[in-house]
């Protein structure tokens, strides 16, 4: 016979061998004993917690010609078909492929057949919350009034997607998470009935890894075994297969970032990436230690609850004396943040390596170095720039001007008491004109929002007709009909999560190109001066200068 993974191997046949799950057991039971058995169950909870072993233990128990205390004999005629699959009074189906009316609409046909043995008639739908609306339809007749032999149980991982028609017609019961010490004693019966060792310290990793599910946790130790096999399974070889980081690298990095050491820091990542490791995976495992040193700062009682060895306690308490809550907690913020982006980003390796210097540097430092201010900054810096070599500029256009005259007068093209031509210049140093100057490119900014918004949005199609333009030094959405100005400032459109989220999504586009916080605000057309102009005051100023006469002209030598 080929070889049969442990989960499978190891899968429970009796109520008794059920682990981590002993209300839920304790009241199946009692029903089988008292004969007070329902027609509609619903198994909810987390994945590999024994929803569907024990939906098929119950199916046995219920037609067990002979049940012993509410567990099946397991030897008779009925036990055995179920155990093997070949018995007609079980169905199971998966509810993830079979999840239109005509796969409900069979059910429904076959229910009105009695069965051929036993007492009843058991469907087991698994992942139930994969059936479509009009499926779920389609079975409500027959949950209200279902023949006397039918039971039906629906194992789910997602119980809040199952209609309330439904859920309120079955009894309810939630599986719970298989805590680390259940799962490690299970684990180290399955190590002595293989006839495999294993120390301490990995049996504890893989049921910590599992993170409350006993399947999983039985897949782990298949995988690591098959990689070690006929030697001890150690702490480390653990680590080499599941591709985690240790506590102690772990400790490593938090005390260089103590020490504000950046050097050693982007060595400690270099090695990490080098050794093949997750990135992601391990700003989420770092996050985790750095939980667990705030907890062991407040209590010394939590070894058991953390998870961990007694020596990794202990240097996780050594750690928390180097610490302030308040930097821990920073910290954890800095990290927290960080998850999301490392999900989607191309260049992980950045984003770890910024937020590790950013952890090195002096809160007040950090402060310093916000993007937002050193973006606001530099615009200013160029906008000021800018109007400075204006000025330049005008004192260069007002000589050309003498130049040419001078000529002029030389030539005899112009009399000397002609009147003198001079530019007026304003004398004053031009002050910088920031929020003003950024209106051309708000149309380009408001071009791309328009890409990235999903084709049949409303609001694609309504800022079609709208500009985003500068009022007042605010930046202002300004609709040119009145649908798009409608749409804009209509109470029921700006409650949508829709509108919402659009809107975040432009505002933070704009606060991206500026470099500073706005609030985007709509006003109608006629409140806009200028509107059809793309001119700033700076601009204007700089396009339309006057000419001043003058009847002294004084010659330069």
């Amino acid at each position: 016979m080929s070889y049969q993974a442990l989960y499978r191997k190891f899968r429970p046949h009796r109520f008794k061998d059920v682990k981590g799950q002993d209300p839920i057991i304790t009241t199946l039971k009692n029903e089988i004993i008292r004969d007070r058995i329902g027609h509609a169950y619903l198994f909810s909870g987390t994945r590999g917690t024994g929803k569907t072993t024990v939906a098929k233990i119950f199916a046995q128990a219920v037609n067990c010609e002979s049940p012993i205390d509410g567990e099946p004999c397991g030897t008779c005629e009925a036990c055995k078909d179920i155990e093997n699959g070949s018995s007609m009074n079980v169905i199971e189906i998966d509810a993830a492929s079979n999840n239109g009316v005509d796969n409900v609409r069979q059910i429904r046909e076959d229910v009105t057949y009695r069965p051929t043995s036993g007492k009843y008639k058991v469907y087991i739908i698994d992942e139930a919350h994969m059936l479509s609306t009009s499926a779920w339809n389609a079975f409500l007749k027959t949950l209200e009034e279902p023949p006397e032999y039918v039971i039906f149980i629906f194992a789910t991982t997602e119980a809040n997607k199952i209609p309330i028609t439904i859920s309120s017609r079955c009894q309810k019961y939630e599986f719970k998470r298989i805590t680390v010490e259940v799962i490690e004693e299970r684990l180290k019966e399955v190590m002595a009935l293989e006839g495999d060792k294993a120390t301490d310290e990995a049996i504890r990793y893989i049921a910590v890894s599992a993170d409350g599910a006993l399947r999983d946790a039985l897949s782990l130790l298949d995988q690591c075994i098959a990689y070690h096999p006929d030697t001890e399974l150690t702490y480390e070889n653990v680590l080499s297969i599941l591709g985690s980081i240790d506590t102690e690298t772990f400790s490593d990095v938090f005390q260089k970032i103590i020490g504000k050491d950046v050097t050693i820091l982007m060595d400690k990542v270099s090695d990490i990436v080098n050794q093949g490791k997750d990135l992601q995976k391990f700003v989420t495992d770092f996050l985790w230690y750095l939980r667990s040193i705030l907890l062991v700062k407040s209590s010394d009682d939590l070894m058991q609850v953390l998870g961990v060895s007694k020596e990794a306690f202990v240097q996780m308490r050594e750690n928390g004396k180097l610490i302030s809550f308040d930097e821990l907690i920073r910290y954890i913020r800095t990290f927290s943040d960080l998850i999301p982006d490392m999900k989607n980003a191309s260049e992980k390796r950045i984003l770890l390596e910024i937020s590790l210097i950013k952890l090195c540097l002096p809160v007040e430092d950090t402060a310093k170095v916000d993007i937002a201010d050193v973006a606001s900054e530099t615009t200013e810096k160029k906008y000021q720039e800018a109007t400075e070599s204006d000025a330049i500029l005008s004192m260069k256009v007002e000589k050309l001007v003498d130049r040419e005259v001078k000529k002029l007068i030389q030539s005899g093209e112009l009399a000397p008491q002609a009147t003198e031509v001079k530019p007026k210049i304003n004398k004053e140093k031009p002050k910088p004109i920031l929020m003003e100057a950024l209106e051309p490119d708000l149309q380009r900014v408001l071009k791309d929002f328009r890409k990235i918004i999903a084709p049949d949005s409303y609001m694609k199609v309504s800022l079609k007709n709208v500009r985003l333009t500068v009022i007042d030094n605010k930046i202002v959405l300004v609709p040119t009909d009145d649908l798009a100005y409608e749409f804009l400032t209509n109470p029921i459109s700006i409650k949508s999560e829709e509108y919402k989220t659009n809107i975040a999504k432009l505002t933070a586009m704009v606060e991206n190109y500026i470099g500073k916080r706005v609030e985007l605000n709509v006003k109608p057309l006629e409140s806009s001066s200028r509107f059809e102009e793309n001119y700033s005051d700076a601009e204007e100023a700089a396009i339309n200068f006057t000419i001043e006469t003058s009847d002294e002209f004084e010659d330069e030598e």
